[in-house]
């Protein structure tokens, strides 16, 4: 059966009841944030800042998540490294880090496991009656004891340990966690979908193809995440990626026919599973020259081929808090457009 949204589904009650352990669980991003912050306080005060690490190797499923906010600033040389093992050259004088607050799985493990055998220094987060805080004890290793399973809390106390021993920017975690309790607020399912941005970004998704695009790195990052969401809710295709692979195929979307019936077009593309693209913009708030032009040649080619687009916009506080704006209101977002298909949205992670 084709799917049908409907956009009353997002003020009904009952409609938003289905989804209601999604909603919370995305309410609670900064009170999550604040716990695992507070958590990890006592053993970030027992890290020694003696010296840089000759390199650092992010290991583990989301160790690009800590290059994407860290490259930028680390004075050292950083690799994420989400594969089994290490690298060869990681020795004593480098750092591993590992954020698992899933407890890991066997590939983690195992890198958990060769940094201790290495010599190397370690920082793990992850759950502290675990079976990777066990591989990690070691002279060298800290833990950073998770009090939840939520990755992006997690990152939090991480980068704060890793500012505390000289290798990361400062990061207020309140400030990110204030962030993400404005964008609960904002995308609250007691918003209508005329105050709701999430809900009318969900209304913009219901007849669209889509293609997200973030300029930075960050906002990439974000960008692969929301159409993930999109993916793992709705059973939809959704495409993320850079300007130089979106161009092609919004260059490649027939020209709409004006004289056209937009309702009977609407049901025939949903009888034959197609869509036409819609742009979805995560826009951090970077100012590159780079990015610019991205953000111009993709919006130019949307106008060109009368695609619509509409942008989710972050731009206030530091780095990371832009980040989980984006991310957690593409998450809603994601989120409604379930509800609006009549999908039950499975637990977030």
């Amino acid at each position: 059966m084709a799917d049908h949204f409907d956009d009353a589904r997002l003020d009904d009650p009952e409609a938003l009841a289905t989804a209601d352990a999604s909603l919370r669980w995305l309410a609670g991003s900064g009170a999550r944030v604040r716990l695992e912050a507070g958590g990890a306080q006592e053993a970030i005060a027992g890290l020694s800042g003696d010296g840089s690490p000759r390199a650092i190797v992010a290991a583990g499923a989301d160790a690009r998540l800590l290059r994407a906010v860290l490259e930028p600033w680390c004075p050292v040389p950083f690799v994420a490294w989400p594969g089994s093992g290490l690298p060869g050259w990681a020795g004593a004088l480098d750092l591993v880090i590992v954020l698992a607050p899933g407890g890991g799985d066997a590939e983690t493990a195992s890198a958990v496991r060769e940094a201790v055998r290495r010599g190397c220094s370690l920082i793990t987060a992850c759950p502290a009656r675990s079976v990777l805080a066990e591989h990690a004890e070691g002279r060298h290793s800290s833990l950073l004891p998770t009090q939840t399973d939520d990755t992006l809390a997690v990152a939090v106390g991480m980068l704060q340990a890793l500012h505390a021993i000289g290798v990361g920017p400062e990061l207020d975690a309140d400030a990110v966690a204030s962030v993400l309790d404005a964008v609960a607020v904002d995308c609250s399912p007691h918003h209508d979908i005329s105050s709701n941005p999430a809900k009318d970004i969900a209304l913009f998704l219901a007849d669209a193809a889509p293609l997200v695009w973030g300029g930075s790195v960050l906002a990439a990052r974000a960008a692969r995440r929301v159409a993930e969401a999109i993916r793992r809710t709705t059973g939809r295709p959704a495409l993320a990626a850079d300007a130089g692979h979106l161009l092609p195929v919004l260059d490649q979307a027939s020209t709409r026919d004006l004289f056209a019936d937009p309702f009977a077009d609407a049901f025939a593309d949903a009888e034959h599973g197609s869509s036409r693209p819609g742009l979805l913009l995560l826009d951090d708030g970077t100012e590159d020259p780079t990015v610019r032009e991205h953000r111009g040649a993709l919006t130019a080619a949307a106008a060109t081929h009368d695609i619509r687009h509409q942008t989710i916009a972050a731009t206030e506080g530091p780095g990371t808090a832009r980040y989980a704006a984006l991310l957690t209101t593409g998450r809603y977002a994601a989120t409604y457009l379930g509800v609006g298909l009549g999908r039950t949205s499975p637990d977030q992670t």
